[in-house]
C-alpha cells in the first residue's frame, strides 16, 4: 500500500534523526486544534469584523462536516491497519477519533485559509505565512503517523470547499441580508441532523481477543462536538446580529486591550472547560456544550462588552 509505504519512509526518517524534528512537528500540529481558533476571535472582536467572521464560518462549517464524513467512512488509524506504523512521541495519545479525514488538518485549514484569502491584497506576507503554516499543519500529520496521505488531501479538500461555499454565502447575504435567516436556520436544522445521524448510525464492532478493536462511542465524542458547531453559530449570529451589532474595536491601543481581556477567559475555557463539562455532562453532551459555549462567547457575548466600549454599527 503506497501510504503505508509512505509513513514507513517518514518513520525511518524520524528513527534515522533521532526524532529530531518530532517536537516541532507535535507542537505545530497540536497548536491547530487548542489555541489557533484564538487569532480568528482576535481578527472578529479587534481588527476587522468581516473577515473574522469568515474564517470562523467557514471552520465551523468544516470541522461539522469533517464530523459527519469521519463517522461515516469509520476509517481505522494506520497503525490499527499496519503494526509497522508506530506515531512519533505522544501523537497516539492526542490522535482521538477515526483516521479518515484528518480532523486537525481540517481544523487549521479554514482557519489559516480564512486568514490567507481574508488577506490575500491586504497583507500578502501574512496570507503567505498562513497558507505555510497549513501545509507545516496538513504534513506534521503524516510525519507523526497519526494519519495517511488522503486523510490529510481530503481534510484539505474540505477546507477549501468550505471557504469557497462561505465566501460565495458572504457575497450572495451582502446583496441579499434578508436571506441570512434562511441560511442560518438551514445550518441549524442540518447540525441537528448530523447529531441524529452520527448517534444512530451503526459502527463496526471489530473485535481482537474478545476486546472491541475500536469504541464508536468514544469516537462520536469529537463528533458531537464539532457537529455542536453548526447548531451554535446560527444562534449566536442571530443574537449578535439582531441586539449586539459590535463594531471592532479597532487596531489601538484601546482596541487591543480589550482583545486580550476577552483573549483571557477564552484561553481559560479552552484548557479546562471540556474536562469539567465532561465529567458533569458525559463525554458526548460535554463536548457538545463545551464547544456550543465557546461559539456564543466568541460570536456574541464578549461582543457585548466590546460595543458598551466601542459604539455599536451603524444598523444600515
Amino acid at each position: 500500500m503506497p501510504d503505508i509505504q509512505y509513513l514507513l519512509l517518514l518513520q525511518n526518517f524520524r528513527n534515522a534523526t533521532n526524532d529530531l524534528f518530532t517536537p516541532f512537528a507535535e507542537r505545530i500540529s497540536l497548536f491547530a486544534v487548542t489555541y489557533l481558533i484564538m487569532i480568528p476571535v482576535f481578527i472578529y472582536w479587534v481588527v476587522d469584523k468581516h473577515k473574522g467572521l469568515y474564517a470562523l464560518a467557514s471552520y465551523y462549517l468544516c470541522c461539522g462536516f469533517n464530523a459527519v464524513v469521519k463517522l461515516t467512512a469509520c476509517i481505522y488509524r494506520p497503525w490499527i491497519r499496519d503494526p509497522r506504523i508506530l506515531p512519533a512521541g505522544n501523537a497516539i495519545q492526542t490522535a482521538t477519533g477515526y483516521s479518515f479525514p484528518s480532523g486537525h488538518t481540517s481544523t487549521a485549514g479554514p482557519i489559516y485559509g480564512g486568514i490567507a484569502v481574508g488577506y490575500r491584497k491586504k497583507l500578502p506576507v501574512l496570507s503567505v505565512i498562513c497558507l505555510i503554516a497549513l501545509a507545516l499543519t496538513a504534513f506534521s500529520r503524516n510525519y507523526l503517523g497519526v494519519h495517511t496521505p488522503q486523510d490529510v488531501l481530503v481534510a484539505l479538500l474540505e477546507s477549501a470547499l468550505s471557504l469557497y461555499f462561505m465566501a460565495k454565502t458572504f457575497d450572495y447575504l451582502h446583496d441579499h441580508p434578508e436571506k441570512e435567516k434562511l441560511f442560518l436556520i438551514g445550518m441549524f436544522i442540518f447540525g441537528w441532523l448530523a447529531i441524529i445521524y452520527i448517534t444512530f448510525k451503526p459502527y463496526p464492532m471489530t473485535y481482537i481477543d474478545g476486546k472491541l478493536l475500536v469504541n464508536p462511542q468514544k469516537m462520536m465524542n469529537d463528533g458531537y462536538g464539532d457537529t455542536s458547531l453548526l447548531i451554535a453559530f446560527p444562534l449566536a449570529r442571530k443574537i449578535e446580529h439582531k441586539w449586539v451589532r459590535f463594531r471592532a474595536a479597532g487596531v489601538s491601543a484601546k482596541g487591543i486591550l480589550i482583545g486580550m481581556i476577552g483573549s483571557i477567559p477564552l484561553f481559560i475555557m479552552l484548557k479546562y472547560m471540556k474536562h469539567a463539562l465532561d465529567g458533569m455532562l458525559g463525554s458526548h453532551w460535554g463536548h457538545f456544550m463545551n464547544n456550543f459555549i465557546l461559539v456564543l462567547y466568541c460570536i456574541a457575548i464578549f461582543p457585548i462588552v466590546i460595543s458598551l466600549v466601542c459604539g455599536r454599527e451603524d444598523r444600515k
